[in-house]
């Protein structure tokens, strides 16, 4: 049977969505090679191209989900050996561990598993180190190199899993003060959204129902899986009236309590994380080194291609779990934007109906606002004749006659607008007439002449109606004038015979 292993280097999905991207979390123990234990990329097969070389290890929190522990059954694996020891004693004469023998590394005891097994001490160890090889790149089973120590666990969070790929997540922006703390529900949006005053109420129960404290809620967001996340922060009043919000990590920290974890799990909250910004210095720390498991290459080489790197930061994903989950919010992130740009166009499409009763209705006012204007300038020239009847006419206004018989010559000129004026109208007229006669001789017909060309149409009808039956007449006398000639002709020839 032949089996192929291959590894995902590096994938451009980016995901802002993600409810546990809490940077600080995404970088597993930090494990360096300098003699490249599977570096090597012309390595052929399961082999070793060098030695072990040194390994330094820095403690740090895991990232990623695993695709189980137990052994891969359908290649014959070692799953079974566990528990066959301990029932029988030892399948491979294992002895038991003696008191105060120092217990191995993990990253030891997985090198000595892939490298150098002891456990039949013969050839067999070196199919057994192929065996262990693949189970550590699969990332799953379990690793056996010595009767004196118990086999070693292959998890997906192994330095030597092979299905590992580099994407990118926002880097947080809200600050420890904003107080801001994200609850994972196991629940749907619309229940969350639905009974979200009594989760405000639990929450404010959990906090010891203390009255100076108010829990708001930020948002609420939807989650693959039929899950929801509630964006929370605490509001504490003190009694000279001011209020300030509870700094996120205090507020998280009260909330990872052993008790306290146990009453948000009754009302369906699955984890709790904080999502505050990082210093420059946490930055560059988190991307100056390497995750385990990942080519130093391909990690200086997602930190290259990266899109946006004052928004985004390279994140290892372990695993099919996590790309499926990755994708799954890309998916529901797609469809919340398309959903929103939906409600966006109706708007707009609304706005536009607006727009246009609006600019009918400016259009409308201004032909108002004109009528007015011309029925309020008449009002005014008669207010004014009358407030100067029985006065002489005064300068001023002996100037303003002038000027006025000036525009008055200048428009009655034949040349000039009133001729132009007048020779429009006169069309005007002149169309209006034609249209008003084409109108009349079409649809308008006097009463008395319709009864006339009714009773013309009637005797013309009955005329060719007389006419019809005198032709038919004169075909019938046709018919007998030939068949009485048609008789006679027979009678003469027969005489003359």
């Amino acid at each position: 049977m032949s089996i192929s292993l291959y590894t995902v280097q590096k994938s451009s999905h980016h995901s802002c969505t993600d409810p546990s991207a809490k940077p600080a979390a995404f970088f597993p123990n930090t494990v360096d090679f300098t003699g490249g234990l599977f570096g090597n990329t012309q390595n052929k097969g399961f082999g070793f191209s060098s030695g072990l070389g040194a390994a330094t290890a820095t403690g740090a929190t895991g990232f990623g989900t695993g695709l189980g522990t137990t052994s891969l059954g359908g290649f014959g694996g070692f799953g079974g050996i566990q528990s066959t020891q301990q029932q029988q004693g030892g399948l491979f004469g294992q002895q038991a561990q003696q008191p105060g023998q120092a217990q191995p590394t993990q990253l030891y005891q997985q090198v000595t598993a892939l490298s150098a097994p002891t456990l039949l001490g013969d050839e067999r160890d070196s199919i057994l180190a192929k065996w262990n090889q693949l189970q550590a790149y699969w990332g799953t089973g379990k690793g056996y190199y010595s009767n004196n120590n118990p086999p070693v666990d292959f998890t997906q969070e192994n330095p030597f899993c092979r299905f590992k790929a580099v994407g990118y997540s926002c880097v947080p922006v809200s600050k420890d003060e904003d107080g801001l703390v994200v609850l994972l529900l196991n629940k749907k949006e619309a229940d969350v959204r639905a009974q979200q005053q009594h989760l405000v109420e639990s929450l404010h129960k959990i906090l010891g129902s203390n009255q100076t404290l108010t829990v708001n809620v930020e948002g609420v967001k939807a989650l693959p899986n039929d899950q929801a996340e509630v964006i929370v922060y605490v509001v504490e009043r003190s009694p000279n009236g001011t209020s300030k919000r509870i700094p996120a990590t205090t507020l998280f920290s009260y909330l990872e309590q052993a008790n306290v974890k146990m009453q948000l799990t009754q009302i369906g909250v699955i984890m709790s994380v904080t999502r505050t910004e990082l210093s420059p210095a946490q930055l560059k720390q988190l991307l100056q080194n390497a995750p385990a498991g990942v080519d130093p290459i391909i990690w200086e080489q997602a930190k290259v291609d990266n899109p946006d790197p004052e928004k985004l930061i390279p994140v290892p994903m372990v695993g099919f779990k996590e790309l499926l989950r990755r994708l799954q919010i890309q998916e529901q992130m797609t469809k919340q934007h398309q959903t929103r740009v939906d409600i966006i166009s109706s708007d707009i499409s609304e706005l536009q109906k607006n727009q246009a009763t609006t600019v009918a209705k400016i259009a409308q006012y201004k032909r108002k606002l004109m009528d007015l204007s011309h029925r309020v300038l008449q009002v005014l020239i008669k207010q004014e004749i009358q407030r100067k009847s029985g006065y002489a006419i005064q300068v001023d206004e002996e100037h303003l006659r002038v000027q006025l018989d000036t525009i008055q010559s200048e428009l009655n000129a034949p040349t000039q607008f009133k001729g132009r004026l007048n020779e429009l109208m006169s069309q005007i007229r002149m169309q209006n007439h034609f249209g008003a006669v084409r109108s009349e001789e079409r649809y308008n017909v006097d009463a008395d002449l319709l009864r006339e060309i009714k009773q013309h149409l009637k005797q013309q009808q009955e005329g060719l109606s007389h006419l019809i039956s005198v032709i038919k007449d004169d075909l019938e006398d046709i018919k007998l004038i030939e068949h009485g000639l048609s008789d006679s002709g027979h009678i003469r020839g027969g005489i003359l015979s």
